[in-house]
């Protein structure tokens, strides 16, 4: 964008040296001396090439703004749709540690039950769903993990995809 914004400001200058040597030219006329031959002709015809130029950059740096402004917005869709992903692994995370401190004291409960030669079928069966829960939790946080790195894979090789189809 550096380049482009360098180039019309040099093609603006050399517009405006073209004008004051064509109003330096059109003041001689008016005094009866001839300006050099072909001068003018070659003037005009620099000063519209500079026209034609300096449009054409005028285009491509619209078409660069709205390519910028467009990846702009797809970047912020990425972040945010990353920043929800993350919130869910987050979510997810947290029930596994719930699940696991519930196994932990439900564990201990029933090494001190068995330990007093008491066997407790409640405690067992609360054991036994405290480890099913803890391996739902695991399984759904391995779930939204390979989710996210699913998405951010997905955005990386659309990302690559869509300049490398842009450069063409």
């Amino acid at each position: 964008m550096s380049q482009i914004e360098e180039l019309q400001g040099r093609i603006a200058a050399a517009l405006d040296r073209i004008g004051q040597g064509l109003d330096r030219m059109g003041g001689g006329v008016a005094e009866g001396v001839e300006p050099a031959p072909g001068g003018l002709e070659a003037l005009q015809q620099e000063l519209e090439e500079e026209r034609i130029a300096n449009g054409q950059l005028r285009e491509r740096t619209k078409k660069l703004q709205v390519r910028r402004q467009r990846l702009e917005g797809e970047l912020q869709s990425a972040r945010e749709n990353i920043a929800e992903q993350l919130r869910e692994f987050d979510a997810e995370l947290q029930g596994l540690r719930e699940a696991n401190e519930s196994l932990r004291e439900i564990n201990s409960k029933l090494r001190e039950a068995n330990a007093a030669g008491v066997g407790d079928p409640d405690l067992i069966n609360r054991a036994l769903q405290a480890e099913l829960d803890g391996l739902r939790a695991t399984r759904a946080a391995d779930r939204a993990e390979t989710t996210l790195v699913y998405s951010e894979l997905f955005d990386a090789v659309e990302n690559v995809r869509v300049a490398h189809n842009q450069e063409d």
